[in-house]
């Protein structure tokens, strides 16, 4: 459950609210001037944000793109298959040269 909080309040409760989230009671949106800025949750819920939330998000061809962040090699893998398929004798592949 999440629960709304001002920055002054925040200020002032820290030790309570950080025993509440490590206890996994309550997820909190902080607000400055009445506008959300910020959220604290448990380290529990920030791993699975950090895990599934960024790319989780993402759909379709974004989701693919996204799998791939991560793979260093991604340029030379790309090139070696273009040039694994021009080698190909089977293959008619037009406008690739």
């Amino acid at each position: 459950m999440s629960k709304t909080i001002g920055v002054a309040e925040i200020k002032r409760r820290f030790s309570d609210v950080i025993g509440e989230l490590s206890r996994d009671e309550e997820q909190f949106i902080i607000k400055r001037s009445g506008k959300p800025v910020a959220a604290m949750v448990s380290l529990k819920d920030f791993e699975i944000v950090e895990k599934y939330g960024r790319r989780g998000e993402k759909k379709g061809l974004l989701a693919a793109i996204g799998a791939w962040e991560d793979f260093e090699d991604i340029d030379w893998f790309i090139e070696h298959i273009y040039m694994e398929r021009k080698k190909s004798k089977d293959r008619n592949m037009k406008g690739v040269s």
